[in-house]
């Protein structure tokens, strides 16, 4: 992650701060995802079925596109020099907008909505994030992350 003082990372409120890697979804990683989370449904496993559904073929979940926005983060993220943690501290929305077919690649573009500091050394942050995939003029998904870093 990215390292940037406070009063930077408060300057930045409202700005895209960066844009991710892409990210291959294969259908290993889908089939890892479905046996980790017992979502065996056809149309992320099978893709004969799957080829007979809109789809066209197998697609990840949901979920885990959603679960790709941490390595997402990793490298776009700003934070102060002085962190010993960050931590997950959920969704204000998540909306699903479009499949990821297998062999896609997806991206994450994060904006700072907003910075607030919760206590001494406790910030939390709000990204307001868009992962696109490569090629489809709609993404996949959006959603508010909100992340609490403690320095």
């Amino acid at each position: 992650m990215p390292v940037a003082d406070i009063d930077e990372i408060r300057q930045r409120v409202g700005e895209e701060i960066g844009v991710s890697d892409w990210i291959e979804v294969d259908q290993k990683a889908i089939d890892l995802f479905a046996d980790v989370t017992g979502d065996h449904q056809f149309i992320h496993i099978d893709p004969e079925a799957a080829a007979r559904t809109p789809f066209g073929g197998t697609i990840a979940h949901g979920f885990l596109t959603l679960s790709l926005l941490s390595q997402m983060a990793s490298g776009v993220m700003l934070r102060p020099p002085t962190t010993k943690m960050g931590v997950n501290y959920g969704f204000e929305k998540v909306r699903f907008l479009a499949p990821v077919r297998a062999g896609k690649r997806v991206r994450g573009r994060f904006t700072l909505a907003s910075f607030d500091e919760k206590g001494p050394g406790r910030y939390q942050f709000v990204h307001n994030v868009t992962v696109e995939i490569e090629g489809e003029d709609k993404p996949a998904l959006i959603a508010d992350w909100i992340g609490m870093v403690f320095a």
